[in-house]
């Protein structure tokens, strides 16, 4: 793959999860959170499973023959982690627009490397903090605190990118150790299917009728974005460097944004759109100037 083809995977990837957002919010009109989640996440482990048994399935033994506790080990931490960061985000997308959703989300990318300080002890860029105060600014403008429900939705969502960012940490752990990304990939969205299965069978119901009338959007979510966009992160990150993929990536929230004002008319206001442009800027800081800095 060049590197055009891989920014354009890249470009089509980040498309992709932004326009989810939509297939989340309108994938709960006749079903709950955890019935979409169960669903979703299992259409996305059957739609990673031929990509596993055409490209890895080869070399799996040989990958995690080396340790294999510790590869069931970090796959039930990247799970568990998936879970809960889907399942808050899920449940906030009731209370809240898909653009404070998809923005509050990518705060994972600031959040990464506080919590590995934390984990890890590894040294803290100076670029996060004046990232994390654009994000805080930025949140202030896009929230409206005069709606509690706004304000319950988009705690959801924060509380959902501190999971996203432990996901992002363990996955990089992960893939480092054992070479076997799609496999990865298999597990989590099995993990996440069954974790999401628990509360769906206590707190809602499973109405087929219901689940076949929302096929489309567990569709695009569980197969694009869950297989097809996984699978493209991969191949396209092979081939750019970490600014360009963060510059690409956080486009995400801009393609949430875009669609559901034409899909939803979900109009921002002056203030929503300068609180987007600052937690864009923050997530943007964080990646970048570390990145001149070693250039």
């Amino acid at each position: 793959m060049t590197k055009t083809q891989s920014m354009l995977a890249a470009l089509f990837c980040t498309f992709i999860w932004g326009t989810t957002f939509i297939a989340q919010d309108t994938g709960m009109d006749l079903i709950g959170p955890y019935v979409f989640n169960t669903t979703r996440f299992f259409v996305g482990f059957l739609a990673l499973l031929p990509f596993y048994l055409l490209l890895e399935r080869r070399n799996t033994e040989a990958v995690i023959s080396k340790n294999k506790k510790r590869f069931i080990i970090l796959s039930v931490i990247i799970g568990i982690n998936l879970f809960f960061a889907s399942l808050f985000q899920q449940v906030a997308l009731l209370f809240t627009d898909v653009a404070n959703a998809a923005f509050f989300t990518i705060f994972y990318v600031p959040m990464v490397p506080i919590i590995v300080f934390f984990l890890f002890k590894k040294k803290i860029h100076w670029s996060v903090w004046p990232s994390v105060l654009l994000c805080v600014v930025g949140g202030y403008f896009l929230t409206n605190f005069q709606d509690a429900t706004v304000r319950i939705g988009d705690t959801l969502v924060v509380v959902c990118a501190l999971f996203w960012a432990l996901h992002i940490i363990f996955i990089g752990i992960i893939i480092k150790e054992f070479n076997a990304p799609i496999l990865v990939g298999l597990v989590q969205t099995f993990i996440v299917s069954i974790c999401s299965l628990i509360p769906a069978l206590i707190f809602e119901q499973f109405i087929w009728s219901n689940i076949l009338s929302q096929k489309i959007q567990i569709l695009y979510a569980g197969i694009l974005s869950g297989g097809i966009a996984f699978v493209l992160q991969i191949y396209a990150q092979q081939n750019i460097a970490p600014a360009p993929s963060a510059i690409i990536f956080s486009l995400e929230g801009v393609f949430a944004t875009v669609a559901a004002w034409i899909i939803l008319s979900q109009v921002l206001n002056i203030n929503n759109i300068i609180g987007c442009c600052f937690i864009l800027a923050g997530v943007l800081i964080s990646q970048l100037l570390p990145e001149f800095k070693k250039t």
